[in-house]
């Protein structure tokens, strides 16, 4: 049964972030840890209609709904490697806050009809343990927060991550959520910039998929390492990834089905070790969000995150298809 849905778009996108959320100097191997800031200062310089909300932070029962208690005590009391493979205090301090924001934003896109969190590392997080830059998996937190005070019966995990959400489907199994939590996860079977377009057909038929499962809220990963030219990844020109995200927030919003979403990996690092490229496809995520919503203003021009040439015409691999649960076995203010 579908939610009660806002008739007119909110003022304001809400936009989950603080410095809290940033782990700065330690996630060697990964620049998700201080990618919060650098993509809240870019919006910043943006003359787009966005509030920042400073997130709370997720409480030890929320993240004992999906993981293990001695696994989230041991990583917050520093007797256990983080998913970057440290043990740190500053991560540590971080970990609440990242998922907290993925609760505020999954809270606020059932009033709002959408909303947005700063915030990466979380599908690789499996019950018991870290893997992959992920620690705790915030989608299942908060998945299971909002199931357990009844404010949706069901809802869908749309990976667009260019890496399978295995640990997402992990927690699934291990509590057996499967007729409540629809995961669908494109990173597994397109793998390859040959695959792009037989990717975005399935992106366009996931409105069927929602309905027929009778989802009452979207988790959206908009990861940025699909980019044909992430060292991780490498799929998808800028342009498609454009269209990936205007065809999933055209669907929710059409379907009256609340969105949120959040940063999810991008890997591409300059020499300097800045990733201005990064910054820039989360942007144009955002500009997407705000085009289908109707929220505009003007904004300085930009030029689009440097590639290799677009690929107009892309072959579908054979075996087609994504890999799902069902288909497949804030100016700052506390909120």
């Amino acid at each position: 049964m579908p939610l009660p849905f806002p008739r007119r778009p909110p003022e304001l996108l809400r936009v989950y972030y603080s410095s809290d959320v940033v782990a700065e100097f330690d996630t060697t191997g990964s620049p998700s840890g201080r990618k919060p800031r650098e993509v809240s200062d870019a919006l910043r310089r943006q003359l787009w209609p966005i509030e920042f909300i400073a997130p709370e932070p997720a409480e030890v029962l929320d993240l004992c709904r999906v993981h293990d208690p001695d696994f989230v005590a041991d990583v917050l009391e520093l007797r256990r490697r983080n998913g970057f493979g440290s043990v740190s205090q500053v991560v540590a301090r971080s970990l609440p806050y990242t998922t907290g924001a993925c609760i505020g934003a999954a809270l606020t896109a059932l009033t709002d009809g959408i909303a947005a969190s700063l915030t990466s590392g979380f599908h690789h997080a499996g019950p018991r343990g870290p893997r992959g830059f992920c620690t705790f998996n915030g989608l299942m937190v908060a998945s299971t927060r909002l199931l357990a005070e009844g404010r949706v019966m069901r809802l869908a995990i749309v990976d667009c991550d260019y890496h399978y959400g295995d640990g997402t489907q992990a927690i699934i199994e291990a509590k057996g959520l499967a007729d409540q939590v629809l995961h669908v996860s494109f990173g597994q079977r397109f793998t390859a910039p040959h695959h792009a377009q037989a990717y975005l057909d399935e992106v366009h038929r996931l409105g069927d998929w929602l309905t027929a499962f009778g989802a009452q809220l979207v988790l959206y990963q908009a990861g940025a390492d699909t980019h044909v030219d992430d060292p991780l990844g490498g799929l998808l020109t800028t342009a498609q990834m454009r269209e990936r995200d205007r065809a999933i927030f055209t669907m929710a919003r059409e379907l009256r089905l609340p969105l949120a979403w959040n940063l999810a990996g991008g890997y591409q690092v300059e020499p300097d070790g800045s990733i201005p490229r990064v910054v820039q496809l989360h942007l144009n995520t955002f500009e997407e969000a705000l085009e289908v919503w109707g929220l505009r203003a003007p904004a300085p021009a930009r030029p689009e995150a440097p590639g290799r040439a677009e690929r107009p015409e892309l072959s579908s691999p054979e075996d087609t298809g994504v890999q799902t649960a069902s288909f497949a076995a804030g100016q700052d203010r506390r909120r």
